[in-house]
């Protein structure tokens, strides 16, 4: 099986706080660095009561600071929200006290709704600058030239792996036009995952970090003792689509039963939709889907994200998950 990484966005459930999210956070990476997965990436949102990951540079600080050999990196961070100096100076800085460790993933949305991006002082037209915005970035990670007026410092010359993440042709294109690795949203974007695999392989140009293309793929992994157990785990993050679809979102909630008889028709192929790359069962029933996701993609690697209520379950669950892949200790460090 390829390599497993995580996806956290520090979650907060009904009845926690931030405080408890980012405790489990840490626990949850340590757990996942013992198991053997090779990133644990955080994901850049505001004002999404379930999401307490918005400070995204400064929460990979207090993950890495806990950790020893897993990579840690952002999943990503929504360049349009930042100017690409201070990103470069932050993941500068986290090269600089993590050496080897740290990964930056770009992506080009708000990750908010219109009035968040107007309090975070974002124009609309913000997104349209990102390929130009991306190329500065990289421009400031490399050696400082004599007469360079504007340098990253900590940032110039130091090694930070650059991804773009994307969930539609854009992104998949602008990887293969710069040679950089392409990490797919289909864990909750999977309509056009097909085509922007092909469109990134077809059209890749080998740069300096890369020199053939490496796709990873979102997927939502449930796991329990059970098939019953994990698909009543599973609800939770079911409720948190149907729930921001209404415009009602909150804190992560506690599974529920019987919660597809309270949806409507529609509803149910909405999340059938958006959560199609959902792997929900027993050890054996999660080797199958993920093994099945990689034979039709071709995926290079999985990003593994767990919205699960019980932070005991969530832990489970990334066990069952790194024992169906057979993954195996010390593969933390490999880049």
């Amino acid at each position: 099986m390829i390599p497993l990484s995580v996806l956290d966005l520090a979650p907060i459930v009904e009845g926690g706080d931030a405080a408890t999210s980012f405790r489990n956070s840490l626990d949850l990476a340590r757990h996942a660095e013992r198991l053997g997965y090779r990133r644990f990436w955080l994901a850049e949102h505001h004002n999404i009561p379930s999401v307490a990951s918005a400070a995204t540079s400064v929460l990979i600080a207090h993950v890495a600071g806990g950790t020893s050999t897993i990579r840690v990196g952002a999943g990503g961070i929504m360049l349009p929200n930042h100017s690409p100096l201070v990103i470069a100076e932050q993941f500068g800085t986290l090269a600089s006290l993590f050496p080897g460790r740290i990964d930056l993933g770009l992506g080009r949305a708000p990750g908010s709704d219109q009035v968040t991006a107007r309090a975070l002082r974002r124009s609309p037209e913000a997104a349209d600058s990102f390929p130009q915005d991306v190329l500065e970035l990289m421009a400031y990670f490399r050696p400082a030239e004599p007469e360079q007026g504007v340098r990253a410092i900590p940032g110039a010359g130091l090694d930070v792996p650059i991804w773009i993440l994307g969930s539609s042709l854009f992104g998949a294109q602008l990887a293969a036009a710069f040679g950089l690795p392409f990490a797919f949203a289909s864990h909750f974007a999977p309509t056009m995952l097909e085509q922007a695999l092909d469109l990134y392989r077809s059209r890749f140009q080998p740069s300096e970090q890369l020199e053939r293309p490496y796709t990873m793929l979102g997927v939502n992994v449930f796991a329990a003792e059970s098939e019953s157990e994990a698909r009543r785990l599973f609800t939770s993050l079911q409720q948190a689509f149907i729930n921001l679809r209404r415009g009602r979102p909150g804190p992560l909630k506690p599974p529920a039963e019987d919660f597809d008889a309270s949806l409507a028709p529609f509803e149910r192929v909405m999340l059938a939709d958006m959560l199609s790359f959902s792997v929900v069962g027993t050890r054996e029933q999660v080797r199958a889907g993920l093994a099945g996701i990689v034979a039709h993609t071709g995926a290079d690697e999985l990003m593994v994200a767990s919205q699960i209520y019980d932070h005991a379950a969530r832990l489970e669950s990334y066990t069952r998950a790194a024992e169906a892949a057979e993954i195996s200790v010390g593969v933390g460090v490999t880049r």
